[in-house]
């Protein structure tokens, strides 16, 4: 990463990312001196980072993590108002952005895909048709214990093959199907 495409990172991102820290510390002067903090670490660590992978998801977790420590730091609010303000560990910043939307959306795709075919047809019943185990297990005719192996082995699959995009894939899997 040369110095021009950082500042084009930083131009289009810092406001998205102020914003999304200023959910958590509620201090803007805070908020900015997190997200440049960020900038910092992204620039001092560019050789080390995999390009390769969405910058945007290295800094909106940095952030976060970042925000988590000036809470803890700070002590200005306690977990509960966190928990009622629902700014849980996935959260993210939101700013439109079609294409890495886009790669989200087919990599969880990808990843259902790559699962066997029972394991998957359990997981989309459960997940995107809402159906418990039991419902599982009766309509599929198989035990309530081979549902919890399967969602088990899904989950696990999803959670290794998906890891990258952590911050962003509950988000997608609510809307992606």
């Amino acid at each position: 990463m040369d110095e021009q495409a950082f500042e084009f990172l930083f131009r289009s991102h810092f406001k998205g990312l102020c914003q999304f820290a200023y959910g958590y510390v509620k201090d803007y002067e805070g908020a900015r001196e997190i997200v440049q903090d960020s900038f910092v670490s992204l620039w001092m660590k560019r050789d080390s980072i995999d390009l390769s992978k969405p910058v945007k998801t290295y800094l909106s977790t940095t952030v976060r993590n970042k925000c988590l420590n000036y809470l803890r730091d700070n002590r200005k609010f306690s977990g509960e108002l966190l928990a009622l303000e629902n700014l849980s560990e996935s959260a993210t910043y939101e700013q439109p952005d079609k294409l890495i939307e886009r790669d989200i959306r087919e990599q969880i795709d990808a990843a259902i895909n790559e699962l066997p075919e029972k394991c998957r047809e359990v997981f989309i019943l459960n997940r995107f048709k809402n159906l418990k185990y039991q419902q599982i297990a009766e309509k599929l005719g198989i035990s309530v214990k081979t549902v919890e192996s399967q969602m088990s082995k899904a989950l696990r699959h999803l959670r290794i093959r998906l890891a990258e995009y952590f911050p962003f894939v509950l988000v997608f899997l609510i809307s992606v199907h």
